[in-house]
């Protein structure tokens, strides 16, 4: 299993939420974040703004579907055709185990 963390601007969370789900993949955490990347912020006058407002989603997956769900989310989370900064980041680690609180069972 593989879990995928996106950090998205939050006007596109709905919109990656939304092809995660036509694409088959409906289980996905959604918590808002906040933070700066590279660039260190936003400077508007004399006004430097470090905390930006992000969406944080994360899901469990199979390794196979890996490489569909990473492009999926980074085309629907791209600003424009090329992108523009602050789009956002994508993690992907291995997952040990999991458990289903409610039945008891570790999942496969």
């Amino acid at each position: 299993m593989i879990m995928i963390r996106a950090i998205v601007r939050p006007e596109k969370s709905a919109i990656v939420m939304k092809a995660l789900f036509e694409a088959g993949f409906v289980a996905v955490t959604k918590i808002p974040v906040v933070g700066r990347g590279k660039q260190r912020g936003i400077k508007i006058g004399d006004i430097t703004y470090d905390e930006l407002n992000k969406d944080l989603l994360m899901l469990v997956i199979k390794d196979e579907d890996k490489d569909y769900v990473v492009q999926t989310v980074m085309g629907s989370a791209r600003t424009g055709e090329k992108g523009a900064f602050g789009d956002g980041k994508i993690f992907v680690t291995p997952v040990e185990e999991a458990y289903t609180i409610s039945r008891g069972t570790k999942e496969l």
